[in-house]
């Protein structure tokens, strides 16, 4: 599994934190994330630069988790649109924070091919969310990036 693939499963990890806890500001809840991130290996298993906390990993976490806290209006009014007969607050929260992740990067990011954003996230959904969510997700993204 390739650094931007392992960044984007801690950037979902992050957004669904951040979510969990609104009271945190994004500073607070990305330094929370990455000390439990440290915390969690062993003495024995350094952290390299090819890790999601650190260097290019986590500046892409750091990336996505800002773009979509600071875009969040903005992205979720796309999603809204986008996803017929769901609304996003009844959503697994998995899914809603995946789909912000990939519309961001749809929407915002230049240097990402829109169609290798949709398939990371396809990706992300089987290992994370239910059998149903790869096409659930698959589904809405494309109509986000149908109206780009």
């Amino acid at each position: 599994m390739g650094l931007r693939r392992r960044a984007r499963e801690g950037a979902l990890q992050a957004l669904c934190f951040l979510e969990h806890h609104p009271e945190l500001s994004v500073d607070q809840g990305l330094a929370l994330f990455f000390d439990h991130l440290a915390g969690s290996r062993g003495e024995d298993d350094a952290a390299g630069e090819d890790e999601p906390g650190t260097g290019e990993g986590r500046s892409f976490v750091e990336r996505i988790v800002r773009g979509v806290h600071g875009r969040r209006e903005e992205i979720d009014e796309r999603l809204t649109a986008a996803s017929q007969n769901w609304r996003l607050e009844r959503m697994a929260r998995v899914d809603r924070n995946l789909l912000r992740l990939a519309a961001f990067e749809i929407l915002c990011c230049d240097d990402i091919p829109p169609k290798v954003a949709i398939n990371e996230a396809v990706e992300i959904a089987k290992a994370y969310s239910t059998r149903e969510s790869a096409a659930f997700v698959n589904g809405i993204l494309d109509r986000v990036l149908s109206t780009k």
